[in-house]
């Protein structure tokens, strides 16, 4: 059999040159990259071509790449808390801006509602010290207490006359010299200058009084003036008496009411000069200054020229110092003018101060009420006792119930409490900056 020459191996025939493939650029970064990198590509590349590779999950390798990963992490993190806190320190310094604009605001109000609180209640002490009715009620209290007067249908004078020549001398005034002293004594005593001199409180009193006092001594030498006389002569004059001193002491007590409060207001008075007196130094004000006039005349100088609007320009000028392109530089303002908050912080007794007059204010109310009460009271007495028809009584006390409610209103309107009320309120003293 004839071997295969096929298959034959021919031993003197050179074998032709393999060429060798030319190294391709792609090897060089091949060989860069990471060992681990390059097994995970042949296993990407074997799940492909095999099935049942791809259903095997490949486990998670730890390798450098973890470590990188963890650093960017990292950084991210810390960029992202930088972020977080400019945004927050922005915060703050929005807030911080915003709560000395608060501030500032707050103070400049506060002190701008106050100067026209200090003209206001200035005005209204003034107004309520000035008070003690009204003319027409003072009228007809003086027409009351007048021994003169015939306001209920009787003349005190006249009346104290009759009963001498009635009780004392038996109407036998004119019968003999004696009698006829005893009656010119009696009127020339209720003609007196001295009595006639009074005007709203004593002179009924007085009166009845001296004239008791002379008919005691005259009787010690008259024989015909006995005592039973003078007992019925002293209890029918004391029905004039009863309802005379019951209207001495209304007009006392409203008096001492009166001049109670108006010290109560003199010393409120003394008081808003010296807070007025400082607010005005601490705003480089000039203050106001006592001298031999009243302070009342001192202090509405004094508002001539310490006016709202002469402070509403004083923190203009200042707004305008401060001024930095269109903004205000409100910390510094607050730094560098430090009184400003101490203005503000005394606001509390000034607002105080007008409660205080306020209480004041009701409080003449009050002393009119208990007045018109006395009086009335009075009257009563008047009628109980005889000396005047109810009729008249009840004409007088309705007359005086209408001259208290206009007097009421008369001072109401001219004081305007309301006024003060609203302005007061404007002041936000609650709110003390520190």
């Amino acid at each position: 059999m004839k071997p295969d020459l096929h298959l034959t191996a021919k031993y003197d025939v050179s074998l032709p040159l393999v060429h060798l493939p030319a190294k391709r650029k792609s090897d060089k970064w091949l060989k860069m990259l990471p060992a681990t990198f390059l097994l995970l590509l042949c296993c990407a590349a074997a799940q492909a071509q095999d099935p049942e590779i791809k259903a095997i999950s490949s486990p998670t390798i730890k390798t450098q790449d973890t470590t990188i990963r963890k650093i960017v992490e990292e950084l991210q993190r810390i960029t992202d808390n930088d972020k977080q806190n400019s945004t927050a320190i922005q915060a703050l310094l929005q807030g911080k801006e915003i709560d000395n604009i608060s501030k500032y605001e707050l103070i400049k109000n506060n002190i701008v509602n106050a100067s026209e609180t200090y003209y206001l209640l200035n005005k209204k002490i003034i107004d309520l010290k000035s008070r003690t009715t009204t003319n027409n009620l003072d009228v007809f209290i003086t027409s009351l207490n007048n021994p003169e007067s015939k306001a209920l249908g009787f003349s005190l004078s006249d009346r104290i006359v009759e009963l001498v020549e009635k009780i004392i001398l038996k109407n036998k005034g004119e019968k003999n010299e004696k009698n006829s002293k005893i009656v010119e004594s009696t009127k020339s005593i209720i003609n007196s200058p001295i009595f006639q001199s009074f005007t709203s409180l004593t002179p009924p009193l007085a009166i009845a009084n001296s004239v008791m006092n002379f008919l005691h001594s005259v009787s010690v030498n008259n024989k015909q003036i006995n005592q039973k006389s003078l007992q019925e002569f002293e209890k029918e004059l004391n029905k004039y008496v009863v309802y005379y001193t019951a209207l001495n002491d209304a007009n006392q007590k409203f008096e001492y009411g009166l001049n109670f409060n108006k010290d109560q207001l003199s010393l409120l008075q003394d008081n808003l000069y010296d807070h007025l007196s400082f607010t005005a130094t601490s705003m480089k004000f000039p203050a106001p200054q006592k001298s031999n006039q009243s302070l009342s005349q001192t202090m509405n100088e004094y508002f001539f020229d310490f006016k709202k609007e002469k402070v509403v320009d004083y923190f203009n000028q200042l707004e305008t110092k401060y001024a930095k392109g269109k903004r205000i530089d409100y910390e510094s303002l607050l730094r560098e003018n430090p009184n400003l908050k101490e203005v503000n912080n005394q606001l509390e007794d000034l607002v105080l101060q007008t409660k205080r007059y306020e209480n004041l204010y009701n409080e003449y109310f009050t002393l009119l009420d208990s007045y018109y009460s006395k009086v009335n009271n009075s009257l009563k007495i008047a009628q109980d006792n005889g000396l005047a028809d109810k009729s008249i009584i009840d004409n007088k006390q309705a007359e005086f119930r209408n001259l208290k409610t206009e007097a009421v209103s008369e001072i109401q309107a001219s004081i305007n409490i309301r006024e003060l009320y609203s302005n007061t309120e404007k002041i936000k003293y609650r709110y003390r900056i520190f």
